[in-house]
């Protein structure tokens, strides 16, 4: 199976580790520069560099991925985050258990050393909404390492942020889309070298509204149930 990767990147220390892990398995690589501060430059002709001339958010850098992808050929694609902690000796299980018009998620080893509280926190409560607006038992809906089907483009997606993936789990799911998990290790660095973008008032404030126009438009209006 042909693997495309694509990686959002906005201000990442370790971009070029990242893009080293990928390119050492062979996979295609589509590297989305989200208006860093700082222009990601790749010395290799294999690697694609896309880049958002402002910060536009993961979400949207995602889906500029997932448009570089389709016209590239690929009916599926993986992404993985540039803080490195996803590694790319992973991808193999995702793609293993990708079937047409499913998405994959790579549920995160919480066991390993450096995980903060609050993303353990963080996971319970999206696993919490996300299973009940889907009817789904999943695991670790805020891993953002995942295999994608290029359907994804064609949802009515609204959110560009953090939210976004979320939004887009809920509305695959609507749609009649699959949603699998593998279980996958994780690698968090020391808090010292940690890099994060995630607000904790104004992200966690989005993740809110999403849930509660998703969980409304499943209990009340019956989406995924009656219409998609």
């Amino acid at each position: 199976m042909s693997v495309c990767v694509v990686v959002p990147v906005y201000n990442s220390p370790y971009i070029s580790e990242v893009i080293k892990d990928v390119k050492r398995y062979g996979y295609t690589l589509i590297v989305v520069d989200d208006g860093s501060d700082s222009r990601v430059e790749v010395k290799d002709d294999d690697t694609i560099v896309l880049t958002h001339p402002k910060n536009l958010g993961k979400g949207e850098a995602i889906l500029s991925g997932a448009k570089k992808a389709k016209e590239l050929g690929f009916k599926s694609f993986v992404t993985m985050d540039a803080d490195k902690q996803h590694v790319a000796s992973e991808v193999e299980k995702l793609t293993a258990a990708y079937k047409e018009n499913t998405i994959v998620i790579g549920s995160r080893n919480f066991n390993a050393k450096n995980v903060p509280k609050s993303s353990k926190f963080g996971r319970k409560f999206s696993n919490f909404w996300v299973n009940l607006e889907t009817f789904k038992n999943l695991k670790d809906t805020q891993s953002g390492f995942r295999v994608y089907p290029i359907s994804i483009l064609d949802l009515n997606l609204k959110k560009r942020r953090f939210d976004f993936e979320i939004e887009v789990l809920v509305l695959h799911s609507f749609g009649g889309g699959d949603i699998v998990e593998v279980e996958v290790e994780c690698y968090y660095p020391p808090i010292s070298q940690r890099v994060s973008h995630f607000d904790k008032v104004k992200d966690n404030f989005r993740l809110s509204m999403v849930h509660s126009r998703l969980f409304i438009q499943r209990f009340f209006l019956l989406r995924g149930i009656l219409w998609n």
